[in-house]
């Protein structure tokens, strides 16, 4: 049977608003109407609609908006009722009291990993994010941590082409990707040399909860921090902290 459905127009236009306003606040009703090609009079309907209903918001000028308080509202209790994030809590927190630097729990989406959790820093010099931020999985130590679990042909048909570049020391030919992913499962965990930000090494390993896996555990340190003795401390720490992760598997299976 062939699946003629078609997304109702104006849910779909809401949803492409919501998500270019998570990527790119700020924007204008013009720079909406040409990015999503939404004429602006039905823009300007929805986006009234959506501000009333408190999912968009304006700056004080009124030409420019945001997301509203309902979407950190409804992303809130998304985190809230996901498993894996409550479960391991408790597991980003022992890390982070350990080694004293960033944390953070991503989750793959498509071609990106996305920031679920993250516990600060207790140093001054560390990595800004922030939940709900979306990064280039390949470039990320978290997406090469969940990309190295899936079969060549699932990666080579998530990730875009060309490979975009964070920063120059980025991997962006697909065979050399290749072999960091072979490397990578080979080992048991990841590594990203300012391939995402320069000045900031991390360190990832798969969440072994699901299989393939979905999510994965980083320890993002400012390079100046990364002795010869760093390395091994954090994947003694990560696998540690992975360890007892292992026998609650199966409450998500």
């Amino acid at each position: 049977m062939t699946d003629d459905w078609q997304p109702v127009k104006s849910a779909d236009r809401t949803l492409e608003i919501l998500e270019r306003l998570a990527a790119h606040p700020g924007r204008s009703l013009v720079e909406l109407a040409r990015e999503l090609d939404i004429p602006k009079s039905s823009l300007h309907g929805i986006l009234r609609t959506m501000a009333r209903r408190g999912w968009v918001e304006t700056d004080p000028t009124g030409t420019r908006f945001g997301l509203g308080m309902r979407a950190l509202q409804v992303g809130a209790a998304y985190l809230e009722a996901d498993d894996a994030v409550g479960m391991l809590s408790a597991v980003l927190d022992r890390l982070a009291e350990e080694l004293g630097e960033t944390v953070h729990l991503g989750r793959l989406d498509g071609p990106n990993v996305v920031y679920m959790a993250k516990r600060e820093s207790i140093h001054p010099l560390r990595l800004y994010s922030a939940i709900g931020r979306h990064l280039p999985a390949h470039a990320t130590a978290l997406g090469k941590a969940l990309l190295a679990g899936l079969p060549a042909a699932t990666v080579d048909a998530l990730l875009p082409r060309p490979l975009p570049a964070l920063t120059a020391r980025t991997i962006t030919e697909p065979a050399a990707l290749r072999a960091e992913l072979d490397e990578t499962a080979a080992r048991g965990w990841s590594i990203d040399r300012q391939e995402n930000t320069d000045g900031i090494v991390c360190f990832a390993m798969a969440v072994p909860l699901r299989s393939p896996a979905t999510d994965a555990i980083s320890i993002s340190i400012p390079a100046a921090r990364v002795t010869e003795s760093t390395q091994e401390r954090v994947l003694d720490a990560l696998r540690r902290g992975l360890a007892g992760v292992r026998a609650a598997r199966v409450l998500l299976s």
